[in-house]
């Protein structure tokens, strides 16, 4: 059995990643409207990845024996004034997740909870990743998105992001 807090931090992390799938979904719908169909495809990808942290997450604490409570899901509230807002808004958004990862994995250490800690691992790991992604998308929209074949041709590389499911065993 998980201990207290550190279950209901994980059942709460559920709802933020199913938050994240629909925030990102969002993105994916701003950008399709603009006739950016690669970053329309890059955060639908992103919304795929969100979504299946979330099943992570559940089938975690459903295999440790947790009774899982599904919340509503926030409606995302941005509007974007530029082809770049939705982009530094996602960074921020990992930034945010990261610290929740960081906060419950804080809580399994005080609780001495390994096997959660050694869960929580492949997320933190992960999450470094999408922190540097989306860094490294803003760096490539202030490079080329002021100049319009420029940015057709970073539309095109974002368009063949693929989605490939996580490999974590639980």
């Amino acid at each position: 059995m998980l201990d207290t807090k550190v279950a209901e931090l994980l059942n709460a992390q559920v709802n933020k990643e199913f938050y994240s799938a629909y925030l990102y979904l969002d993105f994916s719908i701003y950008y399709g409207e603009q006739g950016l169909e690669g970053f329309a495809n890059w955060y639908k990808v992103q919304a795929q990845e969100e979504r299946d942290h979330a099943m992570l997450f559940l089938q975690y604490l459903q295999n440790n024996g947790c009774k899982v409570t599904l919340e509503a899901i926030d409606k995302p509230d941005k509007t974007f004034a530029s082809f770049g807002e939705p982009l530094r808004a996602g960074y921020e958004h990992e930034q945010y997740v990261t610290s929740l990862i960081h906060t419950i994995y804080d809580a399994a250490s005080t609780a001495k909870d390994f096997r959660t800690m050694q869960f929580l691992d492949w997320f933190v790991k992960e999450q470094g990743e999408e922190e540097t992604n989306a860094e490294a998308l803003i760096k490539k929209y202030d490079l080329f998105g002021s100049d319009p074949r420029a940015l057709y041709m970073l539309d095109g590389e974002l368009a063949a992001r693929v989605y490939s499911a996580p490999s974590l065993v639980l």
